[in-house]
């Protein structure tokens, strides 16, 4: 009795010794689940808190003269519109005479403001030889100081206002001629070298015309292979070494699929720089690998019986694979795919190497034009000196995190949705 009292007392201690273990495993996991959401939280509010401002634009009322002598029927599209808005600006402030004091009140508004008035005078050409009124995009050292961004109490040679500008700024809101409006520019406009005239729409449909291109490719492509390599290809050394290396590729870096691109697509082939052509055959490479692992871990997963039993009532192999197999493994390779190309929709590092780095105005028609992809045209911002582009830059990746949010809750779904369990 003694013997089996004392067994019990050493088991019920180690027992409690690996209850205290397990307890302890725990905290210490829930600790880094919490430190990390943490990080997550102070990241995104870091983003929020300098991006929601770029939503925003301010923008001037003015009132324009529509000169016939500067305007007529001849030159619509040539004529001095910005000229125009500068004279309205000295009807505003008749006391500025210096040249010097001149060029600073111009500067209060977007040089893209004649291009405005343009437009309107296009559409309507009764509006010759009448004074309108005329909404147009203030300057982005204008917006920043009217969103807060700029600190009023330092020395005039720390800023990019000086005083003068400043009083100007103030009287135009004292009169109403100064509001913040919904930012539709940032959503429909191509880049600019001007913050406030610059938007991601360019960069958006460049990315949607590359990840069309990748979708197009990666996903038959990687869906045969995986059929391929899990269903019908011999087990030998060959197929052990392309299994080998399609693992390997899946954790190389992005850039090196970019020098490939550059040396194949770019200098052998001879296809269009900085086009969503090149830039969705680089991305094809690059996630090709991971749908082709996702692709056979859901065959996998489905069980030897489904095979066995479309096998013993007369079903080829090739019957059995397509008509039963297949089908039930679809939703677990469509989500290894919406996760391989949320992954694509982030990369920048390949698509620098293939020219899409470049400053593009224009918005792609074509999957042949020069174009830039989201990712891309937020590095480039964030190398800009303006404060408005820090703003910018912020917006766009809330922007990028909404697809990859959007994207990755769409695998999640069809996982949940379609996904049986056996």
């Amino acid at each position: 009795m003694e013997s089996h009292s004392g067994i019990a007392a050493v088991v019920k201690k180690t027992l409690n010794r690996r209850y205290r273990a397990e307890r302890r495993f725990r905290r210490i996991g829930l600790a880094a689940v919490a430190v990390g959401l943490l990080f997550l939280a102070v990241l995104f509010t870091a983003i929020v808190s300098k991006g929601y401002t770029a939503f925003q634009q301010t923008h001037v009322l003015l009132d324009v003269y529509v000169d016939p002598d500067v305007v007529h029927v001849g030159n619509l599209d040539s004529a001095d519109y910005q000229g125009l808005i500068k004279a309205s600006l000295r009807e505003l402030f008749p006391d500025v005479k210096g040249h010097r004091d001149k060029r600073n009140l111009y500067k209060l508004v977007s040089s893209g403001a004649g291009s405005i008035l343009r437009q309107k005078v296009l559409e309507d050409t009764s509006l010759i030889g009448r004074r309108i009124q005329i909404w147009v995009p203030a300057d982005d050292d204008v917006d920043m100081v009217i969103k807060g961004h700029v600190d009023r109490s330092l020395p005039e040679s720390q800023r990019r206002l000086n005083n003068k500008s400043l009083a100007w700024v103030d009287a135009l809101k004292e009169q109403g001629r100064l509001e913040k409006r919904w930012n539709l520019t940032f959503f429909t406009a191509g880049d600019s070298r001007e913050p406030e005239l610059a938007g991601i729409w360019g960069a958006t449909v460049g990315s949607f015309y590359t990840l069309l291109i990748t979708l197009s490719l990666s996903f038959p492509l990687g869906t045969a292979a995986a059929v391929y390599l899990e269903e019908f290809a011999p087990r030998n050394r060959w197929t052990d070494l392309l299994e080998v290396n399609i693992n390997n590729l899946a954790a190389v870096p992005s850039i090196v699929f970019g020098l490939l691109g550059l040396a194949v697509f770019l200098n052998f082939f001879g296809l269009p720089r900085s086009s969503p052509l090149v830039g969705g055959l680089v991305l094809t490479l690059m996630t090709l690998p991971t749908i082709i692992i996702a692709g056979r871990a859901a065959l996998q997963s489905v069980p030897p019986s489904i095979r066995d039993a479309a096998l013993a009532v007369g079903a080829s192999k090739m019957q059995a694979v397509f008509h039963h197999v297949l089908p039930l493994a679809l939703p677990g390779m469509l989500t290894g795919t919406i996760i391989g190309m949320a992954r694509a929709l982030g990369e920048t590092a390949p698509l620098l190497m293939v020219g899409m780095v470049a400053f593009i105005v224009d918005i792609p028609r074509g999957f042949t034009d020069a174009a830039t992809a989201l990712p891309v045209q937020i590095f480039l911002w964030a190398d800009s000196p303006e404060r408005a582009f820090v703003e910018k830059t912020s917006a766009a990746i809330m922007v990028l995190l909404g697809f990859l949010i959007l994207m990755n809750g769409a695998a999640v779904f069809l996982r949940n949705r379609y996904e049986r369990r056996w």
